[in-house]
């Protein structure tokens, strides 16, 4: 199987079922930023050697494989209710959010962006997550689609800014203070 087809050589490419859309829709901007949040993770997972951690990262990257196709996929399409995602995961990432919280040291004052490279990345994994939650938004406004992704992408950068400080924390890598 080749890796190119060439369809997209004009300008446009397809959701699922076929849709065709400028490359430049607010669809694929959507698509393409949780694409790149993503990336930013598995580039964080080869940071970390915490098979726990790992493994949540790793969930994480599948569950965001899912919203995107869910994002590709047209709420016309007839496979359409089979291809959204659920709250489940939503949970589960609450759920670890309180767990890892309760390690590093309560916030007294707003971090900056930092520590070790792995909590770095993270921070960066974040702020795609923040910009992809709202490029979700925006299509919200402009397509039927499922909300739940937005409460996903919502709680999701919870979780990252809760990961980059167990990350820190466990890697003895001190958290900026801001300072005013």
């Amino acid at each position: 199987m080749k890796i190119y087809t060439k369809f997209g050589d004009f300008g446009e490419t397809a959701l699922y079922g076929g849709t065709r859309l400028g490359k430049d829709a607010l669809q694929f901007e959507a698509i393409g930023t949780v694409d790149e949040l993503n990336a930013y993770i598995g580039y964080a997972q080869t940071l970390i050697d915490d098979p726990d951690l790992s493994d949540l990262m790793a969930r994480v990257q599948n569950h965001l494989f899912a919203v995107g196709t869910d994002l590709a996929t047209p709420a016309t399409h007839a496979k359409a209710s089979e291809m959204r995602i659920s709250g489940d995961f939503t949970t589960e990432m609450e759920t670890a959010i309180d767990a890892l919280s309760e390690e590093p040291p309560p916030l007294k004052n707003f971090i900056l962006p930092g520590g070790c490279p792995a909590g770095a990345i993270l921070h960066i994994a974040r702020v795609v997550c923040r910009r992809s939650e709202r490029c979700v938004v925006r299509l919200s406004h402009e397509t039927d689609m499922n909300t739940e992704i937005i409460r996903s992408l919502n709680r999701l950068s919870d979780l990252l800014f809760v990961l980059a400080r167990t990350v820190n924390f466990r890697a003895n890598a001190p958290e900026a203070i801001w300072k005013p």
